[in-house]
């Protein structure tokens, strides 16, 4: 114990000595909370309409007004040429153009009909579909509102009425930093984790002090340990300064157990840091390093259920899911954090946690090569 203890220290003084580590120690959880977060979401807040308005009718005026009291749309620009919309959306100046037709209002009245024409600009499909989806609800409210004035439709009593009330459970308000913070911070612990043991065991090599720690007494698995003590305790610091910052600025309301937040994070760094040193056994620079994380941080990001659900993507995509620990370390914190599940919840996670950390650990001890 003392010469992991030895290892330990040694490592302590090589970060306090580092200045750009300690920078990137309190930097990186403050900038990817207050950045990600807000930036990192689905919400569709400001669509951009072009307005083309051939009728020029109150009924007209009445259906823009209404679309422009939402708060999900913008009227930027009107005109009565169907063209000069199209161009703006070639442009990616607007996102959709409505086109009310000349004769709307009469076709109204005396058809009891009338059509429009919604042209969206689908380059991003999900953005494009809820922009629809919310510009066609508002039309249908509006459409229930004429044929409520225009046909006295008030005055008709049905006879059985089912009135429905909504709850939604976990994140009542719908708001969707408090469903990404914990999702940013899995990031962030695994970044952390994985570049700095990364680095750490290749800086060695860089300075060639590794062949100094190789002849002397010291055993591999000794020497691995202490190295992978101290990034354990850094990234669990950043892990309670990210949730500090989440509950301060976002007012996250961290349901579950905090102890349990903790431990299983540990576990999960556990694994992390054994990717990382692993790495770095079969890299030469620090370059080399970067690149291999790299490749490694895009696939666990995006594959890691962060932006989009798992449930969505094919089968086999799922079960490839299964050896990423960003998709599993994600699911416990959005699981405990906001829906305050227990340990008992958590056994898959934790099962699939302690076979990845097994693996990449003796990958980690098994690469590294001492010659005493």
């Amino acid at each position: 114990m003392k010469t992991i203890f030895y290892v330990i220290q040694k490592e302590f003084i090589q970060v306090k000595r580092n200045k750009v580590m300690l920078r990137m120690i309190v930097m990186i959880p403050l900038m990817q909370m207050l950045v990600l977060v807000f930036a990192a979401t689905f919400d569709l807040k400001n669509v951009d309409i072009f307005l083309v308005d051939k009728d020029m009718s109150s009924t007209s005026r009445e259906l823009a007004s209404k679309l422009e009291a939402s708060p999900f749309f913008t009227i930027n620009n009107t005109s009565f040429n169907p063209e000069e919309g199209e161009k703006e959306l070639l442009r990616n100046a607007d996102d959709m153009v409505l086109v009310i037709p000349h004769g709307f209002e009469r076709n109204l009245i005396r058809d009891d009909k009338a059509s429009l024409q919604l042209l969206v600009n689908a380059i991003d499909g999900q953005a494009a579909q809820l922009g629809y989806s919310y510009a066609a609800s508002v039309i249908r409210d509006f459409n229930k509102n004429i044929i409520a004035e225009w046909k006295g439709l008030p005055e008709f009593k049905a006879p059985y009425q089912i009135n429905t009330v909504s709850r939604y459970w976990y994140n009542s308000e719908l708001e969707y930093k408090w469903y990404m913070a914990p999702g940013v911070l899995s990031i962030l612990v695994t970044l952390i984790g994985l570049f700095l043991s990364g680095m750490s065991l290749v800086k060695e090599k860089e300075q060639g002090t590794i062949e100094q720690l190789n002849v002397t007494p010291i055993k591999k698995i000794q020497f691995l340990t202490g190295k992978l003590i101290p990034f354990v305790i850094i990234a669990l610091f950043d892990l309670s300064f990210g949730l500090l910052i989440a509950k301060l600025v976002f007012n996250l309301p961290i349901v579950g157990s905090l102890a349990l937040i903790f431990g299983m994070g540990a576990l999960y760094l556990i694994g992390i840091l054994g990717l990382g040193l692993f790495i770095s056994t079969i890299a030469d620079t620090q370059q080399q390093v970067m690149f291999v994380t790299f490749f490694f941080m895009m696939v666990f990001i995006l594959m890691g259920g962060i932006f989009t659900p798992v449930e969505s993507m094919p089968k086999w995509a799922q079960w490839i899911d299964q050896a990423n620990p960003i998709y599993h370390f994600m699911r416990i914190m959005r699981m405990v954090v906001l829906k305050g599940s227990g340990f008992s919840d958590l056994i898959h996670e934790f099962v699939a946690l302690c076979i990845l950390g097994f693996t990449f650990l003796s990958l980690a001890v098994w690469r590294y090569r001492k010659t005493a």
